[in-house]
């Protein structure tokens, strides 16, 4: 609107957070470098999981195109570039307890990225392989008896013999599953090794508080994957494998901040502050 002294607005400013663009310093570390990435890919592989579940909730026609159904395998690439990501994280701890002081030539923001970007590589490689494989078959029926366009569901509806199929699906997951495993056990060896040379005893329960709770993630969020995809036969478990998709889909998304984020003292108080300064401005 022009005239009276009103002027035709054709945008508007955003200011949200551009008074206070500073970012805590303590939070500018390797660590949380990956737990940036892996807020990432939780909000993504839940999100793309859990809304076409509820979808499907609300609506009567329960469908989705085949095409579709093989984009979801998104959300294993999703899953397995997570488990590289756990190493990497792993790897990162390991570095900060062993050696403190030179945690940030070690882990310098070169190598940040390269193994930021490792786990999506390998990770979305070992899906694409999965989605080759599966591509492959015929299928006889159209009923999928999960949440989502799983490999295990998936493999269920074929009408031809899947073993040859299983047992390639079975070494793929093994791979992705255990090699990633592999790295975060002996990281987690060296962590207590570490640990149990700390003289302090306080400083010894502090070390040890923070590599229980990242150890109980990722024992939950292993344990439900083994359950799920290291069984040669996954048809006569497919009811289980729903319930263990739930934990690595919604369940493991939702502890991830409780286990990582909002027990750590640096966040809780970098957060303080800001809520303090936005109420002083």
């Amino acid at each position: 609107m022009t005239g009276n002294n009103f002027t035709e607005v054709t945008f508007l400013i955003l200011s949200g957070f551009a008074n206070h663009p500073e970012t805590d310093s303590q939070l500018n570390t390797p660590m949380y470098f990956f737990l940036r990435n892996l807020a990432f890919i939780d909000i993504f592989h839940s999100s793309a999981v859990t809304t076409k579940a509820l979808g499907n909730f609300q609506s009567k026609q329960k469908t989705i195109s085949f095409i579709g159904c093989f984009q979801m395998c998104f959300v294993v690439g999703l899953v397995c570039s997570e488990c590289f990501l756990l190493g990497s994280m792993a790897y990162g701890l390991c570095v900060a307890i062993c050696n403190p002081l030179l945690c940030s030539v070690i882990t310098s923001q070169k190598v940040c990225n390269c193994l930021g970007a490792m786990p999506y590589t390998v990770g979305f490689t070992s899906s694409l392989m999965s989605i080759c494989v599966i591509s492959s078959l015929a299928f006889g029926d159209t009923s999928i008896n999960h949440l989502f366009c799983d490999t295990t569901a998936l493999l269920a509806l074929s009408c031809v013999d899947t073993f040859s199929t299983e047992v390639e699906i079975f070494v793929l997951a093994g791979f992705t599953l255990l090699s990633s495993l592999f790295i975060i056990i002996i990281t987690y060896i060296v962590n207590v090794s570490a640990i149990l040379k700390i003289k302090s005893v306080s400083g010894r329960q502090k070390t040890f508080s923070t590599c229980a709770s990242q150890l109980m993630g990722v024992t939950i969020f292993y344990g439900s994957l083994v359950f799920t995809y290291l069984q040669p036969d996954n048809t006569p478990s497919l009811t289980q494998a729903q319930v263990a998709s739930v934990f690595y889909t919604a369940v493991i998304p939702m502890l991830n901040p409780l286990i990582y984020i909002l027990r750590n003292k640096y966040v809780k108080s970098a957060l303080l502050r800001a809520i303090q300064r936005r109420h002083s401005a």
